[in-house]
């Protein structure tokens, strides 16, 4: 048994597939089987059924892909801590973001980072909070921007900045005219939300305070974006919540659509670097943090002093 092996079994487990597997880890098809086969025999186990084209974990296989990469992780954590003491900032840092951070951070962050450490070039993937905290525990990625707490041991955090809420409505609207908007004033049946999955999306809802919306008449409209929810708005369908970045303080809004800020104690988000505890390339993670912080807008820092 060796890492090759175990890097093979994974790739199988991530991806269903011995052919893809074999493609995404540069070896023939024929060299990645014969090697599952022989790990099978030296293991005296099955770890794949194999139906037709199809790929699946048997039950001891699930274990042993648990096991592996914890394995492989470790290995991969010596080569990093290896490189990270020769130099931290040399190489790619592979951070992650989620869909309401990232296009708007990232036009401040990037020329920043570029300019601040050349030597380690972002990596972007944009995905969902669920995802990402998996994809960090798992080591494929150095780090992530969220806005939700940590309850995961292993993971740790650095606080860059807390970013408001705004409420995002129709020309129009009965509440256009106002300068600012509480919580208790947004019918709950008007309120354009994400999709499951989306941490904005149980944001607003606690802030609004209606956790339960299945009976509301946009219960139907699950957008894959803000951008889209501001579409809608825009286009009468609703109202929505957006953050500060998404709306320019008011300016950067669909034709048609205005903003207001939203008051009250919980009317914000605050947002984070996620890591892994002793992360090998930690002094970098934490110099992108002073650089994210540095690179926003002045008026996100007035809530933490």
């Amino acid at each position: 048994m060796n890492l090759r092996d175990l890097r093979y079994v994974l790739a199988v487990a991530d991806l269903s597939h011995f052919g893809r597997a074999a493609q995404a880890c540069n070896v023939s098809q024929p060299t990645l089987s014969g090697q599952i086969l022989k790990l099978e025999e030296e293991l005296g186990v099955t770890i794949f059924e194999r139906i037709g084209r199809n790929v699946r974990l048997t039950p001891i296989g699930e274990r042993i892909v648990g096991r592996a990469r914890q394995s492989v992780q470790a290995a991969d954590d010596i080569l990093a801590s290896a490189r990270a003491a020769r130099d931290p900032f040399c190489g790619p840092l592979t951070v992650g973001a989620i869909p309401t951070i990232a296009p708007y951070l990232m036009p401040y962050v990037l020329p920043a980072a570029a300019r601040e450490l050349p030597q380690a070039p972002l990596v972007l993937h944009e995905d969902i909070t669920d995802h990402l905290l998996q994809s960090l525990a798992d080591g494929k990625l150095d780090a992530a921007i969220l806005a939700t707490d940590l309850d995961n041991p292993h993971l740790t955090s650095i606080e860059l900045y807390d970013e408001p809420f705004w409420v995002a409505l129709p020309e129009g609207h009965a509440l256009a005219d106002r300068k600012q908007i509480g919580p208790e004033e947004l019918d709950p049946a008007a309120l354009l939300l994400l999709a499951d999955g989306h941490c904005f999306r149980d944001q607003a809802l606690e802030i609004c305070g209606h956790p339960d919306l299945g009976n509301a008449n946009n219960a139907d409209i699950r957008a894959l974006s803000l951008e889209t929810l501001m579409q809608l708005a825009a286009a009468g369908y609703g109202v929505t919540l957006a953050p500060e970045l998404a709306v320019d303080g008011g300016r950067g809004l669909t034709k048609g659509l205005v903003a207001r800020p939203l008051t009250g104690e919980e009317a914000h988000r605050r947002v984070r670097l996620a890591f892994r505890r002793n992360a090998p390339r930690q002094i970098a993670i934490e110099a992108l943090a002073r650089v994210i912080r540095e690179a926003v807008p002045e008026r996100l820092h007035t809530r933490r002093k």
